[in-house]
């Protein structure tokens, strides 16, 4: 008989490790709670509307092709993308619009002529955020932090060379208010924090290599929107043989002397060598192993922020908001920004719009648009979530009325929403965190729990663990996790 592996939640990352485990010979099962695959990067159908529910940013494209590679497959004969030439518009309240476009010509120019500015500052920024992800990518990204050998590689002697120019004693924002000459630049360089929702003004200067994934090596998008990475993904786990085990809650990971035998489920005992869980950690350890011994530095780490989002049919076409990211850019009043904030977690004054009709015409009918509203959030802490959001919906909408001058509520034909509590309920991600643990301290890298376990068998990946959330990390952690489980 063949090896046997259990992965416990059909997350981006339980799906990779679940294609990367058949390729070493596994037999892989994936077991998930929900009726649908994908955990927060999933769908939702309005009527007519189709909206991608959570992530919606697509960089580092090859770690999903590279899936695909790995079996000899073609990745366009499952999915396509295209690189975004406009990575987004910026809308100011004082009527600034900046658009940020893939070509840096056009991107310094316009800088030039919008903010009237020398965009010599910002081209030495971008060259220095490409420097801090090529230094970093090999020892922090892509190999396991909690393992010795990785600090025996040339890697991390390259790393440690350069720490002197990291910026790791430095806040992201510190580091922004210096380096760039206007404070819209600085506003929106600092919101790159929220990409692993953390804060720019604790958050280590390290992090503003964020920008070279979008400024330097591209943002893409998939041609039938975000949800088609997770469809391409599924097929072809299933394609290799993977199997599917849905509308199934996983309620123990069994273990003996140590060691992994499998896991239950509300219907049956599956026999496993090795199980991964890619269900939020602190969940895996209360839910799954309470019998366990919880590292508490990593139960007591700061969840990152989370997200309200408005998903808005809306019975009309902006022509303005051409593209696919709009960004509505506000300081927001001290009383009401005052709601979101906490000691540590940023809430950033920015209402983000994401108008996928304009790349994918089905999502919505002819002369309509669909929408993708969001602000940054504080993870579920009790807080009076109705009425929070509608505050937020509120604000939103005077804020869009402003910008585009109209009367948006008049135009939504169809709603829905997601806040912290329900993405609490539906990827079962400790009070609703978008990205596991904040990365709000320069230790925080180290403080995640490690992709394996003090249980032999038993490994974790997504983006609770290492080396963090978001699709490109949670790949990452797909890719360690198997290869510690084939090093083992």
């Amino acid at each position: 008989m063949g090896k046997k592996a259990v992965v416990i939640g059909a997350g981006i990352a339980g799906i990779a490790s679940a294609v990367r485990l058949a390729k070493k010979g596994y037999s892989v099962s994936v077991i998930e709670s929900n009726a649908y695959a994908g955990g927060k990067l999933t769908s939702i159908q309005l009527g007519n509307y189709r909206f991608d529910a959570g992530p919606s940013l697509f960089t580092l494209p090859h770690l999903v092709d590279e899936l695909f590679e790995l079996h000899g497959k073609d990745p366009r004969a499952y999915f396509d993308y295209q690189k975004l030439e406009t990575l987004c518009h910026y809308f100011y309240e004082d009527g600034t619009v900046l658009h940020t476009y893939a070509d840096r010509e056009k991107l310094f120019r316009e800088v030039r002529e919008k903010l009237d500015v020398d965009s010599q500052p910002l081209q030495e920024y971008l060259e220095h955020s490409a420097y801090l992800f090529e230094n970093t990518r090999h020892s922090f990204l892509e190999k396991s932090l909690h393992k010795f050998s990785t600090y025996l590689s040339r890697d991390i002697l390259k790393t440690v060379s350069s720490m002197r120019k990291l910026n790791l004693f430095d806040s992201m924002h510190a580091v922004n208010h210096k380096r760039l000459n206007h404070p819209k630049l600085i506003q929106l360089f600092d919101r790159f924090a929220t990409y692993n929702g953390s804060n720019p003004y604790h958050a280590p200067g390290v992090l503003n290599s964020i920008p070279h994934l979008e400024f330097g090596i591209g943002s893409f998008f998939p041609k039938e929107g975000m949800h088609q990475i997770l469809t391409a993904c599924v097929k072809l786990a299933t394609d290799c043989g993977v199997a599917f085990h849905l509308n199934e809650r996983v309620t123990a990971i069994e273990t003996d002397r140590k060691k992994v035998k499998g896991v239950t489920t509300e219907k049956e005992f599956y026999p496993a060598d090795v199980v991964i869980s890619n269900c939020d950690v602190k969940q895996s350890y209360r839910q799954l192993i309470p019998a366990q011994k919880a590292p508490q530095k990593t139960m007591n780490q700061e969840p990152s922020s989370s997200a309200l989002i408005f998903y808005w049919g809306i019975k009309q076409v902006f022509p303005q908001l051409d593209v696919h990211n709009i960004l509505f850019s506000e300081n927001y009043p001290e009383e009401f920004k005052a709601i979101f904030e906490t000691q540590s977690v940023y809430a950033d004054p920015t209402i983000y719009i994401h108008v996928s009709s304009k790349v994918v015409p089905q999502d919505a009918p002819e002369g309509h648009e669909n929408w993708f509203i969001m602000v940054n959030v504080p993870s579920d802490q009790g807080q009076d979530w109705e009425a929070l959001r509608l505050q937020v919906r509120e604000q939103c909408i005077r804020k869009i009325n402003r910008i585009l001058q109209t009367d948006i509520e008049s135009l939504i034909e169809t709603e829905d929403f997601l806040d912290p509590v329900r993405i609490a309920e539906r990827t079962n991600s400790f009070a609703g965190a978008l990205y596991g643990a904040s990365s709000n301290d320069r230790m925080a890298a180290f403080f995640r729990h490690p992709n394996f376990s003090k249980i032999n068998g038993l490994y974790f990946a997504g983006g609770s663990v290492h080396p963090g959330g978001g699709i490109p990390l949670c790949l990452l952690s797909a890719k360690i996790t198997t290869d510690l489980i084939a090093n083992s």
